[in-house]
């Protein structure tokens, strides 16, 4: 019964501050008209005039009503800087306590009933830092007073704590308003709004948030490195763990602005993106295409004819390809930029501090302010059943494996139906290995649209791959011919008995291939660099904040050993936030933005994507309609014979606000960029409309899919005026 009346009582007096109009009395020109009034009130009666301002300030911060601010300034204006202070100091405390109550036990209760145990965790983070959180928020207010009252009412931070640390949260900020408020009382006429001393006053409501973040900044580094000696003397001001693409151009950055870098790599330069992914992958899919495009010859007027080769070349050709790129993320480049480059295994000792055991087993040790770690991924190898006891291959060991053999795997067999299980499936059948592709599953390249996964499974099974999809594994055998595996299929056909819908049953295969390639992703390397010695949270990647800043705020991450996204792009897109902020950021941060990532599979079709499609669209449960261009309808595709795919388009509705775009066909990895332009710079699809494309490229169906859009948004009855002019000119 009691929590009925607290409620209506409180509803009650909220309703009769706004009813009867009281927030116009707790305004800046109410107080400068009230001012000599008040003033006379408090030399006659100075101690009625204090406890009745103390009780207003209680209940206003209490009952979560606006008005605080200016009642601090005329705390100042009328108690002067001390007795002001003291008195907004306490009443605002104990009102921000008393609103903390009410929430506690209003709402605890029924919150905890509510979310049970998904509150643990944010209490036992609460009941360990809990007092550090509420001080920061204090001196630092992200979110109202009064949001922080009630939602710290919800936690288990005891009542005693929130007094004394938002007492002594929220004093710096009360010192600067009173103490504006006493300057405020001394205006009498225009002369002196522009006193030197008033300016300054009101200048410090502005400059304090931004001192005190760096006070609070200062505190944390101080808790974060307790029980570390820091350095007084640095060996360089950068050291970058990893010599991929975001180790890489972190390392290219730091040396252009003229700073001391160190780069280590324990293994070959460019990283995985030159040796083992993105470089030899599409040379590899080059020679396919070709393969591919001579046994199709007819369909460009020539002969068809089967493709003679040796496999081996083909190999030497990816492997020349590689050498060919390797210069430009080689050693000596980066040692004539300026970088010095250790090939060795570097090791965290302390937050500025890295032990490297080089090539020749020799070991040193370096000190730098920052530390980037950019120890990229490996291909990730999860405990499926009896793979202990079978060979195979990852995308890591694919390359030198295929480089020894004369001829391509007779029957190979993908567990994977991702990317890199796509574009390499594709490859291999195209060269004349039977494939079977197995995904877990229900489609292929689940990420995409349904619609997209189709496509890529009918280009797949075109060139002869076996795709089998929802399946597990349950286990690897070795055989004398090769691999045996065993899944277990779930069967998408379902049957009507009795007007219900039953699944078959699921259906038992066995799949024999002498070659076992994993493409099932790819996992941060993570150990070995002494991260978890340090304290560094990991939880698949390293744990970052916005900036890209570890634990210790000089510690950086970025590239795929950070996430979120695994592309050699995105590494180096990373590796501009995290080597600025790491030389700079003692000046200015830079959040590190993800709101515009594109992405491109190399299968053919390409699928390439930036922004939404429908299906992330609809789970966000965002508006949009979609505007479609067929490529079939592309001049320049049809010239070419590779008028097969689309390009989708999602906007809102009724607007050319451009929200994701889905290119599937030739060359669309090229095509995107003109969206990723266009919403990087919020250029929607009349821009693109408005624009010339030369005539004829594969660049115009941007175009043409502004066109249709164009066409949808028609001005219909601006144009049966128009109908109608153009008849009464013809007369």
């Amino acid at each position: 019964m009691r929590k009925p009346l607290l409620l209506i009582l409180l509803v009650l007096l909220m309703a009769l501050f706004f009813i009867f109009d009281l927030g116009d009395w707790f305004t800046l020109n109410a107080l400068k008209q009230q001012q000599t009034h008040i003033a006379t009130m408090r030399t006659e009666s100075p101690w009625l005039m204090a406890g009745g301002f103390f009780v207003l300030y209680v209940l206003l911060a209490a009952l979560s009503l606006p008005g605080a601010a200016i009642m601090t300034l005329a705390a100042g204006a009328f108690f002067g800087l001390w007795q002001g202070l003291v008195l907004v100091s306490f009443a605002s405390s104990i009102g921000a306590t008393l609103a903390f109550l009410v929430s506690r036990f209003l709402l605890r209760g029924q919150v905890q009933h509510r979310f049970g145990d998904r509150l643990k965790a944010i209490d036992k983070g609460i009941n360990r830092d809990g007092a550090f959180y509420l001080f920061t928020l204090r001196l630092v207010p992200v979110f109202p007073f009064f949001i922080i009252n009630l939602l710290m009412g919800l936690t288990t931070l005891p009542i005693r704590t929130f007094y004394w640390v938002s007492q002594l949260g929220m004093l710096p900020g009360t010192l600067v308003y009173v103490n504006a408020g006493t300057q405020l009382a001394a205006i009498n006429s225009v002369s002196g709004i522009l006193s030197p001393t008033l300016l300054a006053s009101f200048a410090l409501l502005g400059v304090f948030p931004l001192l005190a973040r760096a006070v609070l900044r200062l505190v944390q580094r101080r808790k974060v490195y307790r029980g570390f000696n820091k350095p007084a003397h640095f060996d360089c001001n950068l050291i970058v763990i990893g010599a991929g693409a975001a180790g890489l151009v972190s390392a290219y950055i730091a040396v252009a602005v003229k700073a001391k870098v160190t780069l280590i790599e324990s293994g070959n330069m460019g990283g995985d993106c030159l040796n083992t992914g993105c470089v030899p992958s599409k040379a590899l899919l080059r020679s396919a295409k070709l393969a591919h495009q001579m046994r199709h010859a007819a369909h460009y007027g020539l002969t068809s004819t089967t493709p003679e080769f040796s496999f081996k070349y083909v190999m030497q050709r990816v492997q020349q390809v590689i050498n060919k790129i390797a210069p430009h993320d080689s050693v000596e480049r980066y040692t004539k930029l300026g970088v010095n480059v250790l090939q060795g295994h570097g090791k965290l000792v302390d937050p500025w501090t890295v032990e490297v055991t080089l090539s020749n087993g020799d070991v040193q040790r370096l000190t730098a302010r920052s530390i980037i770690i950019a120890t990229g991924a490996s291909a990730a190898v999860p405990p499926l059943p009896g793979l202990d006891k079978v060979d195979y291959l990852t995308s890591d060991t694919l390359w030198q494996a295929m480089a020894e053999r004369a001829a391509p795997p007779a029957r190979l067999l993908i567990l994977g139906g991702g990317p890199i299980g796509c574009e390499l499936a594709q490859a291999f059948a195209r060269l004349g290995s039977s494939v079977t592709l197995v995904q877990r599953n229900a489609r292929l390249m689940p990420k995409e649209d349904l619609e997209v996964s189709e496509w890529v499974k009918q280009a797949l099974v075109a060139d002869g791959v076996r795709v089998l999809t929802d399946c597990d594994t349950t286990q690897l055998a070795p055989t004398s011919q090769g691999i045996r595996l065993e899944v277990n299929q779930v069967q998408a056909n379902q049957v009507q008995i009795n007007q219900v819908q039953v699944n078959q049953g699921d259906t038992s295969l066995t799949i024999e291939a002498d070659t076992l390639l994993l493409a099932l992703g790819r996992r941060a390397r993570l150990q070995g660099f002494g991260l978890t010695e340090l304290g560094i949270t990991i939880d698949r990647t390293v744990t970052t904040n916005e900036y890209l800043e570890t634990l210790y705020p000089n510690i950086y991450a970025a590239g795929d050993v950070a996430g979120p996204y695994q592309f050699t792009h995105t590494a180096a897109h990373m590796a501009w936030y995290a080597s600025v902020n790491a030389l700079f950021g003692q000046f200015k941060r830079f959040k590190v933005d993800y709101s515009i990532v594109p992405w491109c599979t190399f299968v053919d079709p390409e699928v390439a994507r930036v922004g939404l499609n429908e299906q992330e669209a609809a789970a966000q449960h965002i508006d949009y309609e979609v505007t479609r261009f067929n490529l079939s309808e592309l001049d320049r595709a049809i010239t070419d014979g590779s008028d097969q795919g689309f390009i989708k388009v999602l906007t809102p509705p009724g607007k050319d606000r451009i929200l994701g775009v889905t290119i599937v066909g030739e060359h669309a990895g090229d095509l995107l960029a003109e969206y990723v332009l266009a919403i990087k710079h919020g250029l929607g699809l009349n821009k693109i409309l408005g624009t010339m494309h030369v005539y004829p490229t594969l660049a115009e169906a941007n175009k043409y899919a502004a066109g249709e859009w164009k066409r949808a948004h028609a001005p219909l009855r601006t144009l049966a005026w128009l109908s109608r002019y153009h008849r009464w000119r013809r007369g």
